[in-house]
């Protein structure tokens, strides 16, 4: 059990295909003690009394809209009054919006760049003063193979941008706060089969995108969880600053 003793909040983990839940799980099958926080506040609760329990206690669901700075810091508090101390903290919340540059309205680049990066920021500031007083934590931020390459499957040139901006907020924070035992990482993960993209994806859209995967499938949320374990846990001690690509060979680089 990689995380046994230890207590981790994932953001956006109530969609019961997204790579949040699928990484609370996971989480909790290595001992760890989570909170799941979501916009959607019941769907948090429900997501965290599904996890099974273990001896540190039971797991919490709580509301949080990652693009205000109150809610939040709220959040935090809430977490830190039930837990004691956070460990891990992965920044997965994340929209998207398939549009076109020119189509782009001032309302819809501040939405999303608002809930894929600056939530981050929120997020994180809420919650480093705790890992800094209690000896470090680890923090893993999604990015996404879009940030990489200008532009995906599902998202625009503004989620393309927030995604970018998330690897060099990920990576300043990696330096600021490596001194004091915090490690931040990026993962950047491809086409993944979600909630978000399962209605999208027609069987002819399919077959176009896997020609183009060397390991010629789509990703499931298990296979970015994984990466997320393996950035919680004590295997990536020495890892920081690193950008973790799960796309299947889509982008080699």
């Amino acid at each position: 059990m990689l995380l046994k003793g230890k207590t981790a909040v994932i953001s956006g983990a109530a969609s019961k295909r997204g790579i949040g839940r699928a990484t609370a799980e996971l989480f909790a099958e290595h001992g760890a003690r989570l909170a799941i926080l979501d916009l959607d506040g019941e769907s948090a609760k429900e997501a965290a009394q599904t996890l099974p329990v273990n001896d540190q206690g039971s797991h919490i669901g709580l509301r949080c809209d990652v693009s205000n700075k109150a809610e939040c810091d709220s959040a935090a508090q809430a977490v830190v009054s039930a837990f004691g101390k956070v460990d891990v903290l992965i920044n997965n919340a994340g929209i998207t919006q398939p549009v076109k540059t020119l189509d782009i309205t001032e309302a819809d680049w501040h939405r999303i760049v608002d809930v894929n990066m600056t939530g981050i920021l929120f997020l994180s500031q809420a919650f480093i003063p705790n890992m800094r007083d209690n000896g470090g934590g680890s923090i893993a931020c999604i990015s996404s193979v879009s940030a990489q390459r200008g532009g995906g499957i599902f998202g625009g040139p503004h989620y393309s941008a927030a995604k970018a901006g998330v690897l060099g907020l990920a990576k300043a924070m990696a330096r600021e706060f490596g001194p004091v035992g915090i490690r931040v990482n990026s993962v950047t993960p491809g086409l993944i089969q979600t909630d978000i993209t399962g209605g999208k994806l027609t069987d002819e859209m399919r077959t176009d995108i896997i020609k183009g995967i060397p390991l010629s499938r789509l990703g499931d949320a298990r296979d970015v969880a994984n990466i997320y374990l393996f950035l919680a846990s004590d295997l990536s001690a020495y890892v920081t600053g690193a950008v973790i690509d799960v796309n299947g060979g889509m982008l080699i680089h």
